[in-house]
């Protein structure tokens, strides 16, 4: 594939990239879907790391973070979920949240081998992440940005436009079936899509990108969303250890509802707040401070270490 200037239009907001960094584009047909992949690093990286993108991102919007985060030594796979990026349907048919999370774990099977992996995930990537890690049995890390449930009424008071979309949006919804459930809605119109960065200059070009924050999903696809839920209870989590970067500046979801989910969740976890950052954290210091802490974890799934400064 021939990557264009929209494929590259999230440069401008990152530190600058080494010209160096290997891209090569995949098509993968999934069910009824041409999945757009991506694998960013060298093949021969001693780890393998799925990053995950949220409602308003794709592989364009995550392509500067793999390409820092593949100098850690990791080979880094990017996927355009269904309605976002470069993914185009075979026929007709519709998406639902459930498909993003059972493809994501089969997208998990298809790239595991033999060397440690990692899901790392931003905004609601994040709780994708630890479905991804539930569903598939498989990783070793899972890093979020953000751990966003749903399921309760604070988190969806905070990442819709006012406070009474979530609580009138889950009896609207139930109405949703049908013929119904195909009619798009822009994202912009349920979420705050300005608070996805602090830079004006990033949130316009976000809600500039058709690909992304600035197109739209079927309502079936909402009301999908707010009914899943995690794919397993937090008490119930038994997958690998979790470390929550939440961007201390994040003027969209604010990190005590992350840290209101790690605290339920079994197993190892940590928490680490990342200096300066907005939702989508592109400033310094917080910028180095998540590759700092993306490569201790690389070291430590490398050496079967366990995690630094855990919490059970």
């Amino acid at each position: 594939m021939d990557f264009t200037s929209v494929d590259r239009q999230y440069e401008p907001y990152v530190r600058p990239i080494d010209p160096a960094v290997r891209r090569a584009a995949e098509s993968w047909r999934w069910r009824r879907w041409n999945i757009h992949l991506e694998h960013v690093g060298s093949s021969e990286a001693p780890v393998r790391m799925l990053l995950i993108h949220g409602a308003g991102g794709n592989a364009a919007a995550m392509w500067p973070f793999a390409a820092h985060l593949s100098q850690l030594g990791a080979l880094v796979t990017l996927v355009d979920l269904p309605g976002y990026g470069h993914t185009q349907p075979v026929g007709s048919g519709q998406v639902s949240y459930q498909d993003w999370q059972e493809l994501l774990v089969d997208l998990a099977e298809r790239i595991a081998d033999d060397r440690p992996l990692l899901f790392v995930g931003a905004s609601m990537g994040g709780m994708l992440a630890l479905d991804t890690a539930a569903g598939s049995g498989r990783g070793d890390r899972v890093i979020a940005t953000c751990l966003l449930d749903v399921s309760d009424l604070e988190v969806r008071s905070v990442i819709v436009r006012a406070p009474w979309v979530a609580r009138a949006s889950k009896p609207f919804l139930r109405f949703v079936r049908g013929p119904v459930q195909r009619l798009s809605l822009p994202l912009r119109w349920i979420a705050p899509m300005r608070k996805i960065s602090n830079d004006p200059r990033l949130s316009a070009q976000v809600l500039r990108d058709r690909r992304g924050g600035g197109g739209s999903m079927p309502l079936g696809w909402f009301r999908a969303f707010l009914e899943a839920g995690p794919a397993v209870l937090p008490e119930s989590y038994s997958g690998p250890p979790v470390v929550l970067v939440h961007p201390e500046d994040d003027r969209w979801t604010p990190a005590r509802i992350s840290i209101k989910y790690l605290s339920r969740l079994a197993g190892e976890h940590r928490f680490i707040e990342i200096a300066g950052c907005g939702h989508f954290p592109i400033e310094e210091p917080g910028f180095q401070q998540i590759l700092d802490v993306v490569g201790q974890e690389i070291e430590s799934v490398i050496s079967t270490e366990p995690l630094a400064g855990v919490v059970s």
